[in-house]
């Protein structure tokens, strides 16, 4: 990991919690007639145990004069507790506002394909499901629409089996 630049932040979770956190990325102006304004982008980190916690370092490779975006999510035993922060500097403040997203828990008694969603040019999107058990994304199955002239994603869930699923949205 010597070889990532840019910032990096620590946090430590109890037994029994598991923390994810995404960075929010604006599109590119040029892109932003036909792509999501926002997309979602989950942060690399690494693991220490210690006793009964466990610290995470997660790292922001191109952070942002005015500020990384990050949506925090804390997966419990049967709930998900969702922050909304920012990575200024070399500090992570959790916002008083919360950042707009929409989220819901999937679940299916047949093994079913979840709605396709559009990617920008560089492959991002706005959306993530996540399995709550493992805290770990569910990867869309990618594929060239000819219609619509457009890569989109699928994802593949299983039966009997609830997922987390969230969507960020531009402020109204």
């Amino acid at each position: 990991m010597d070889d990532i630049q840019g910032k990096h932040f620590s946090i430590t979770d109890p037994k029994g919690i598991s923390t994810v956190i995404y960075q929010v990325n604006k599109t590119e102006k040029e892109f932003l007639k036909e792509y999501p304004k926002l997309t979602v982008e989950r942060l690399e980190h690494i693991e220490e145990i210690r006793g009964d916690f466990n610290k995470k370092t997660f790292y922001v490779e191109n952070p942002s004069k005015d500020g990384n975006k990050l949506v925090i999510l804390s997966f419990g035993q049967d709930k998900v507790v969702i922050n909304t922060g920012i990575l200024l500097n070399d500090e992570v403040k959790i916002t008083k506002k919360p950042t707009p997203f929409k989220f819901t828990t999937l679940y299916s008694e047949e093994e079913t394909e979840y709605k396709e969603f559009k990617y920008t040019p560089n492959l991002k999107r706005p959306i993530t499901i996540i399995d709550p058990e493992t805290t770990e994304e569910i990867k869309p199955v990618l594929y060239f629409d000819e219609n619509t002239n457009e890569v989109k994603g699928k994802c593949k869930l299983k039966p009997y089996k609830s997922y987390f699923a969230f969507e960020i949205r531009e402020s109204e």
